[in-house]
């Protein structure tokens, strides 16, 4: 009776050893083939890289110079470069600048150019001005304020100055475009000023930002227009005030000088006032003149 008491527990002992191996298994087993859930702790990718924030700043600044058409300064506007320029007579190797674009009048005389206009607010009180001393300058012209401002056209060629062909808009960059969207830009504007005054010579083109390429400089001459630069750039885009801006002027100039002024594109009355101190002193040692009709 003992011994088969003694051999049924061990066959009972054994019978679960074997049945707890079976289940330990088929646990190892069913383990395996579930995955394991994501980790939501730690910085690991799907690929098992860890990685650190590479987003972008949402006040990230914008990469301007890689978007700046070629030979526009940098800023609005930038700095417009120097050089001297001509009025009368042929061009020589002293009145050539960059490109050879004029640079100086070719004489002793001195050329004052306004740029960017015309201007309701500013250019009749630049004429009223230049009138009151009987001096006349080369008005550079932008082609939508002919459209805008017809009347100021017609008074600028009544009172005897020069117009120059100032590109549509003010295109910094339209010396980097093909030649034939130069090409139709500068005939668009010398369309605006001709509505205005059928007759006038368009003699000059001068280049936004003084922003030269062969490529505007060969079409605006195939327009039978001199490209012209400038020798002294008292900065009066830049709204320094009157102050700074004709003692820049009449320190400045020389006999030859062609000077860059502007009637239009922004605040420019600093520029108006200024001719009140500028023209007393030139006129008294300068003969003041516009460039002439017929570029050269």
């Amino acid at each position: 009776m003992g011994g088969n008491q003694a051999g049924a527990g061990r066959a009972l002992g054994i019978i679960t050893l074997v049945v707890s191996a079976v289940l330990g298994s088929t646990y190892l087993l069913g383990r395996s083939l579930v995955p394991d859930a994501p980790r939501t702790d730690s910085g690991v990718t799907a690929t098992g890289a860890e990685y650190a924030d590479q987003s972008a700043p949402t006040d990230a600044e914008p990469d301007v110079g890689a978007t700046r058409a070629p030979g526009e300064p940098d800023g609005a506007p930038g700095p417009r470069p120097n050089g001297p320029e001509g009025t009368d007579g042929e061009a020589s190797e002293a009145n050539i600048g960059p490109l050879g674009t004029r640079v100086r009048t070719g004489g002793a005389g001195v050329a004052l150019t306004f740029d960017d206009g015309p201007n309701p607010d500013y250019t009749p009180q630049v004429l009223a001005i230049l009138r009151e001393y009987h001096v006349t300058a080369t008005f550079c012209v932008v082609g939508k304020n002919a459209q805008a401002y017809p009347w100021l056209v017609e008074q600028i060629v009544a009172e005897g100055h020069t117009l120059c062909n100032h590109s549509w808009d003010h295109d910094v960059a339209l010396g980097a475009r093909s030649p034939e969207w130069i090409r139709a830009d500068l005939l668009r504007t010398s369309e605006a000023i001709r509505a205005a005054v059928p007759d006038a010579p368009i003699a000059w083109y001068r280049q936004p930002g003084g922003a030269w390429t062969y490529s505007v400089i060969s079409v605006s001459r195939d327009l039978g227009m001199a490209p012209l630069h400038w020798t002294l750039d008292p900065s009066d885009w830049r709204a320094p005030g009157a102050t700074r801006i004709a003692t820049s002027v009449i320190n400045g100039v020389q006999p030859g000088s062609i000077v860059l002024l502007h009637d239009a594109g922004g605040d420019r009355q600093g520029t108006v006032n200024a001719l009140y101190r500028i023209l007393p002193e030139l006129t008294a040692r300068f003969d003041i003149q516009a460039l002439p009709i017929r570029g050269t």
